[in-house]
């Protein structure tokens, strides 16, 4: 095989190794794919006493990437949550105001 037949058998096969450059949503979807970690450590010492450390860990990855690291603090966050909680509530409100004969005042 030819170093030219090489060349486009390659180019044909994975396009991030071409001479063209990577367009924004190729490298958008290898990166949510694959995932990247950015990490990074400030520190701010004085005559050897350390006054201040900021340590950074910053992970960019699609849901699913996440979830098959066991990273998925957002299903059980509150605040994003807000919804099937106020619905929960609602429903568990109209059960006890049934149970006392209370009419619900609640649209539904």
């Amino acid at each position: 095989m030819s170093a030219r037949e090489l060349s486009s058998t390659q180019d044909t096969l994975s396009p991030y190794r071409s001479g063209q450059p990577a367009q924004l949503a190729d490298v958008l979807e290898r990166v949510l794919d694959k995932g990247i970690v950015v990490a990074g450590d400030i520190q701010i010492n004085l005559l050897d006493i350390e006054l201040l450390t900021v340590r950074l860990r910053l992970l960019i990855a699609s849901a699913d990437k996440a979830r098959e690291m066991g990273i998925d603090w957002w299903e059980g966050d509150p605040f994003l949550n807000g919804g099937k909680q106020k619905k929960a509530l609602e429903e568990r409100l109209n059960r006890l105001e049934s149970a006392a004969g209370i009419e619900s005042t609640s649209s539904e």
